[in-house]
């Protein structure tokens, strides 16, 4: 288990997490210029791309290992990954209620359902793609949602979970949804349908 812990580097996991709510608290709220491919320029905050952070890491620490080995070892290394996975959400998640409960802050709320909405993409691409194509895929994401996640006046569309407001039941429940399918797939996918790494 502590070599587990090691070769997924928890530690960066753990600093990446802690930063991201740190910094998320302190200029989530800032806006990012990014334009707009199709409908209206919303509101693009650095809180919408920062909680992209943990769920790379997550990938990072998962690339580590080796797949085919883990994938045949007596030790359940699968459930572990997602149990760190969804440790690391609720994590965040906590942190980010409580930050709002002391400070009335709605960035916090947005914080922590984004640190989850990306781990569950995070576990739902890494069992399909590889770690590798995983990373690439969660950075595109925020900046796909930033450019043509708008609809008319500015407000986001229903599937851009990312971009709703922190009082947006839909985008809680989207992010929910992300995180059980990511969870579903992890567990129930043993060898990726497309792997970078294994590509020469």
């Amino acid at each position: 288990m502590i070599w587990w812990l090691k070769i997924r580097a928890t530690p960066a996991l753990t600093a990446g997490l802690v930063g991201t709510l740190a910094v998320g608290l302190l200029v989530g709220s800032s806006e990012l210029p990014v334009p707009a491919l199709a409908g209206q320029a919303g509101q693009f905050l650095v809180g919408h791309l920062i909680t992209l952070v943990p769920a790379v890491l997550l990938m990072y620490g998962t690339g580590r290992g080796d797949l085919r080995a883990e994938s045949v070892a007596c030790r359940p290394t699968r459930r572990w990954d997602v149990a760190l996975g969804l440790a690391v959400a609720a994590v965040g998640l906590a942190a980010a209620t409580l930050c709002h409960l002391l400070w009335s802050s709605d960035i916090a709320v947005v914080l922590g359902r984004n640190i989850g909405g990306y781990i569950g993409m995070a576990l739902f691409l890494h069992p399909l793609v590889g770690h590798r194509a995983a990373g690439a895929i969660l950075a595109a994401i925020p900046l796909l949602c930033a450019a043509a996640g708008w609809g008319p006046g500015g407000q986001p569309e229903p599937w851009a979970w990312l971009l709703h407001p922190s009082d947006s039941l839909l985008g809680v429940t989207l992010a929910a949804v992300t995180l059980a399918a990511g969870v579903t797939m992890a567990l129930t996918r043993q060898q990726p349908l497309w792997d970078i790494n294994s590509i020469r």
